[in-house]
């Protein structure tokens, strides 16, 4: 009938793995790193955050959120972003139309691989100040400059609430071992034609640009692989003095985990 608006009803029906040509893209082709069919908690270790408002930093094609839509409990409210437009239209088409509580936003950033032709080199968090209680940022840190990284902490310590958590991963160094560096160049790019395919972080300057955010570094686990992901807890500190937890030696095995090098037209897939 004229004049009466249409509510959105969540499919239902087995829940769509994306497919591999996204899957390669975001580096991860195994189709049980999707899966959380057991419902448990995909973040244990931060209670229950992932519970109310999470903000997905760089949500890719969806593998945490389709985890989080498999939560026997899943988020009040769940929003993921992203730079390709391909992947936030699968998730939109096959992970959103399942809950409606679940939204995904394409944030027009300029990034040499996924999208060429953005507007912005950053874009600020499309919520309020002080609400998010869990904001994850997997395997996106690894891939900003410096000028990003420090705004995008800045974002973070903007939206976190007390108590809310933010779940990161850096790659880090220590700079005290490059003498040629200037003072104000604290990040070190391994490829030429886009800087942004892996960028390692000087560890006391990201010390420093989490502190000027207002935000504490509460846990840190090393890598897995020698250099490879730091998985860093932080919260945001309204007041008093900033103290972080310390860092601990990085003496895993030595390995290799190269990131996907992508395909001409790699940023037109899906969409």
């Amino acid at each position: 009938m004229f004049g009466l608006l249409r509510r959105r009803v969540p499919q239902t029906g087995p829940l769509p793995v994306p497919p591999l040509e996204l899957r390669k893209l975001v580096g991860n082709v195994d189709e049980r790193a999707y899966d959380n069919a057991a419902g448990g908690r995909v973040y244990e270790s931060v209670a229950g955050s992932s519970d109310d408002f999470v903000l997905d930093f760089g949500c890719g094609c969806g593998r945490i959120a389709r985890q989080l839509l498999q939560q026997a409990v899943p988020p009040r409210k769940y929003v993921g972003i992203d730079l390709h437009k391909g992947m936030i239209r699968w998730c939109r088409e096959k992970l959103a139309a399942r809950n409606p509580n679940f939204d995904f936003q394409h944030q027009d950033v300029r990034n040499p691989g996924f999208n060429p032709r953005g507007r912005r080199t950053q874009v600020e968090f499309p919520t309020n100040d002080g609400i998010v209680s869990l904001l994850i940022a997997h395997s996106v840190f690894t891939h900003l400059v410096e000028s990003q990284a420090e705004f995008y902490l800045r974002e973070i310590g903007r939206v976190l609430r007390d108590g809310g958590i933010a779940v990161t991963t850096f790659f880090l160094f220590d700079k005290s071992g490059f003498p040629m560096m200037q003072e104000f160049q604290n990040a070190l790019y391994i490829n030429l034609n886009d800087p942004t395919n892996a960028v390692m972080f000087d560890r006391e300057w990201l010390k420093s640009a989490a502190r000027q955010a207002g935000l504490r570094i509460r846990s840190v686990e090393a890598p897995t692989i020698r250099g490879f992901h730091w998985h860093i807890h932080m919260e945001r500190v309204r007041e008093g003095l900033i103290e972080h937890v310390g860092f601990p030696a990085d003496d895993a095995p030595v390995g290799r985990a190269p990131p996907p090098l992508l395909e001409r037209g790699a940023h037109r897939y899906g969409a």
